[in-house]
């Protein structure tokens, strides 16, 4: 299920949100892609919690949403298997890379990712 985030943001703490889906939208152990802007988002629900990436592989571009998620929170892109810690987005094979980041919050049983990664 791709989706396209919802236009209208919410403000907060200086950070641009935009609403990505219902809280109940995503089972713990799956990930989504979004367009956000001009973004496409890997939104992932682990442990109990939400993250959210830039769903493009750094390796050779692939959408890391065709990819897999296992049970012990790795994604793996589908392409060459390079594999990146879903609760923050390091990289394990090979560990010199990380997946950009997106601020994710939760509020009403909504969840919004800021329309930009974070600066790291």
């Amino acid at each position: 299920m791709e989706g396209v985030a919802a236009s209208a943001p919410a403000a907060s703490d200086g950070v641009e949100y935009v609403e990505l889906c219902a809280e109940d939208e995503l089972w713990d152990g799956d990930m989504d892609a979004f367009d956000v802007g001009e973004h496409e988002v890997l939104l992932v629900r682990y442990g109990g919690r939400y993250f959210a990436y830039d769903a493009i592989c750094p390796h050779q571009s692939t959408s890391l949403a065709d990819g897999e998620l296992t049970e012990d929170g790795v994604i793996i892109c589908r392409a060459h298997l390079w594999e990146f810690r879903a609760d923050g987005g390091q990289g394990i094979n090979p560990a010199n890379e990380c997946l950009k980041a997106f601020p994710v919050k939760v509020e009403d049983g909504r969840v919004f990712v800021g329309a930009e990664p974070d600066a790291r």
